[in-house]
């Protein structure tokens, strides 16, 4: 049994992070190419529009990507998950029915009218459709929330005589307290990878002498987008998510900021520590005083249980992982506002084009937000074990009991051996439109 769910539980990790590495750019990325379009609209320069034509591209390669990794978590709901599905079906059934009906074909059919229709449709009407395109991303995203949300913090639902979970109140599942701190913070930090990107590409066409006036123009976007996304993952939408973890899932709030004991006097703030599950303790732990009391509950001396104030049940069955993957997000989302914040003072200075070593830092930055968005969903996942749905439903009790660890562990590979395939063919895409540049009549 112990096998059966580890593997079921790496299956769907390993498919899901690769899967949003997809959509995480092209939910922030479809607010930037609205911008380039509406800068055309308003200036009539072409260097706009051939923006929004270029990251269109970079836009479409990634949404197909993400269409096609995204269709076998659906099938794993119904294959690792049955249990799970039949239960909670009835309420998660109607949030994922509703980003596959209204948010997909919204940003699909527009997507392919603003690639092929601009001509036919004339400017105003193109930028409709990019901001339909960005519509529809965003509300994808929001559905998604709404059933994570649910599975975080159950509200307005019924148990049926037969163990069925239902929708009591509709308006709940989308009233969720949960519901919009996440959606604001998962759309910040998806603003901050596009942000990253255009910015990074800026940053290769200047230092190799190539589409220079675009990589300028990439570079100057990048990073105006990346400073304010950058802040705003921080402050409000991540204090805000913060505040919900320790107000509706204490235990966890306790793993993620390592507090072994619960401190009387104000609880303090973990710069630097490594969990010792023996010892319950953190080793080499550097820590200011307060600071973590004041930030949750703006009071410095306000007490905030440690894991000793739980049964072990109720603690995350991945302490350790769960405190690195949230200092690790953290970390990254503090050097992402360092680093925007210094490009923003060489912008204004004018000169952040000529200024190397901060280019290169730009453009190898890049795989870095990726990271932080991941280690981020790792964060929420982990901190709601051993709960699929918090307090309610198990991990154990989820699972599809037909399905053997052996079938699970050998799909596993499989998809391994696939998705390296499609990761390399979407790396050459990609390398190819950068290459061939917003211009590429012109090489």
């Amino acid at each position: 049994m112990e096998d059966m769910i580890l593997y079921d539980r790496l299956q769907f990790a390993f498919t899901i992070t690769f899967h949003y590495l997809f959509p995480q750019l092209t939910m922030g990325l479809s607010l930037i190419i609205v911008y380039f379009k509406g800068q055309f609209l308003r200036t009539k320069l072409d260097k706009y529009n051939d923006a929004a034509k270029f990251f269109m591209k970079i836009f479409a390669i990634n949404f197909t990507m993400g269409v096609i990794t995204g269709i076998p978590m659906e099938f794993q709901f119904g294959t690792n998950w049955a249990k799970f599905s039949e239960l909670t079906g009835g309420i998660i059934g109607q949030t994922l029915a509703m980003e596959g009906l209204f948010s997909f074909f919204l940003e699909s059919s527009f997507l392919v009218l603003f690639i092929f229709g601009e001509k036919l449709m004339g400017q105003k009407l193109h930028l409709l459709t990019a901001f339909l395109v960005f519509l529809g991303s965003w509300a994808s995203g929001y559905f998604i929330l709404a059933t994570n949300a649910w599975m975080q913090n159950p509200v307005g639902y019924e148990i049926l005589e037969n163990g069925k979970y239902v929708l009591e109140n509709f308006s709940a599942l989308f009233s969720n307290p949960w519901l919009l701190p996440a959606f604001l913070h998962n759309q910040m930090a998806s603003l901050v990878t596009s942000s990253f990107v255009v910015a990074s590409i800026g940053a290769f066409y200047v230092l190799s002498k190539s589409n220079v006036e675009y990589g300028k123009l990439f570079l100057k976007t990048g990073v105006l987008f990346g400073l304010v996304s950058s802040l705003l993952v921080a402050f409000p939408t991540g204090d805000w998510n913060a505040k919900n973890v320790a107000k509706y899932q204490p235990a966890s709030f306790a793993a993620m900021e390592g507090i072994f004991e619960t401190e009387h006097a104000g609880a303090e703030i973990v710069l630097i520590g490594q969990p010792n599950m023996v010892e319950k303790k953190l080793d080499n732990k550097i820590a200011v005083p307060n600071i973590l009391s004041f930030l949750t509950y703006q009071d410095w001396n306000k007490q905030i249980p440690g894991m000793d104030q739980f049964k072990e049940e109720e603690l995350p069955t991945n302490v350790p992982g769960l405190y690195y993957s949230y200092h690790i997000m953290v970390g990254l989302g503090t050097i992402f506002i360092g680093v925007m914040g210094l490009a923003f003072f060489f912008l204004m200075r004018g000169k952040l084009f000529g200024f190397k070593p901060l280019l290169w830092t730009i453009m190898c930055l890049v795989p870095f937000p990726y990271i932080a968005n991941i280690t981020g969903w790792y964060v929420a996942e982990l901190g709601r074990q051993p709960y699929l749905v918090y307090g309610l439903l198990k991990t154990v009790d989820g699972i599809s009991p037909t399905v053997s660890s052996g079938n699970t562990l050998f799909t596993l590979l499989g998809f391994v051996g696939i998705y390296f395939l499609l990761g390399v063919l979407f790396l050459i895409l990609v390398g190819k439109t950068i290459y061939q540049g917003p211009t590429p009549q012109k090489h």
